[in-house]
């Protein structure tokens, strides 16, 4: 089956395969990654397809624009730079992909909480400054905790699924119900809030999960906690979150994601002075930063770009 007729637009570089098998399907593609947005909204027209990462937002006048557009495809898991409900009533179908990155996701998760609890970042740059300290590196076992998930779609599963070698329980919050499996335990939030001792985040950003990690959410719970996020930074008040880990409410943070983020999640920020609660973080002994990688390696790139090859031939297999 051909989509000779079908044209797609790419204005972000992903891994080859993704080109490479929509032309073997027999789609046109075209690639332009420098063009402004009002440059691409001037020839959007021409297009059925669109696929994104998040070098700019898809708002009404984009999509107002894009008159024959089919789809929009987000090469990643959420799809916040996108007006959702606007380009649905327009009838164009949204793509995703978290089941390409859910597995990096999960192990980065692991990866980044079990480097907080044992010091292990803190632990190397000391003996790498000529610092030999055993006892202020002491660690924390895993084992016999109780784990809280916020968030248990594809990432959150999948970090779930990580902890099933260890001998601790999991508990997991969502608002959807019926999306359990045998690796956690379904739970209220207050209860979640009440057992916990890691809260990791797993939600998509959105209205509803926008500043849910402030001060009222610390203070609500019931133990001291560690906190990982690799979900997305602005569902965290950054500021609340150091008053947390300065008051010993919150023993630790493994932080992937920041509020301070652009929109491409490319740069952090360019301002001259930065925030208080950023220089904070950036200081503290027991707060571990990555750089938006949790769902970024070498694995999850193709996985990305093969899961969206797999939807994308999947829409027009539907229309017709």
């Amino acid at each position: 089956m051909s989509f000779s007729n079908i044209n797609i637009l790419h204005i972000d570089s992903n891994h080859p395969i993704l080109l490479e098998q929509l032309q073997k399907l027999g789609f046109t593609n075209h690639e332009d990654f420098t063009s402004s947005k009002e440059e691409i909204e001037d020839k959007i027209k021409d297009y059925h397809g669109i696929v994104i990462r998040s070098r700019f937002k898809i708002d009404q006048t984009f999509i107002d624009k894009a008159t024959n557009l089919k789809f929009i495809a987000r090469v990643g898991a959420g799809l916040e730079s996108i007006d959702s409900d606007y380009a649905i009533s327009k009838n164009i179908t949204l793509i995703a992909a978290p089941e390409g990155n859910k597995n990096a996701v999960g192990e980065h998760a692991l990866g980044m909480l079990l480097s907080l609890l044992n010091n292990l970042n803190k632990a190397d740059l000391e003996i790498k400054k000529g610092r030999w300290n055993r006892e202020e590196n002491r660690g924390h076992e895993l084992d016999g905790k109780t784990v809280g998930i916020i968030g248990y779609g594809n990432m959150g599963k999948s970090f779930a699924k990580k902890l099933r070698g260890f001998d601790v329980e999991v508990l997991f919050y969502d608002i959807l119900e019926n999306v359990g499996d045998a690796n956690a335990k379904p739970v209220s939030l207050a209860e979640l809030q009440e057992k916990s001792d890691v809260i990791s985040l797993h939600t998509p950003w959105n209205s509803s999960t926008d500043k849910m990690i402030n001060s009222s959410f610390i203070n609500s719970c019931a133990k001291p906690f560690w906190f990982i996020n690799t979900a997305r930074g602005n569902s965290v008040v950054t500021a609340d979150l150091v008053q947390g880990l300065q008051s010993g409410k919150v023993l630790g943070a493994a932080l992937d994601v920041l509020e301070y983020e652009k929109l491409s999640f490319e740069n952090l920020f360019i301002d001259s002075e930065k925030p208080a609660a950023f220089n904070y973080l950036l200081q503290a002994k027991n707060v571990v930063l990555t750089p938006h990688i949790a769902g970024w390696t070498f694995e999850s790139h193709e996985k990305l770009a093969q899961v969206i090859v797999d939807k994308i031939k999947l829409v027009f297999l539907e229309r017709k």
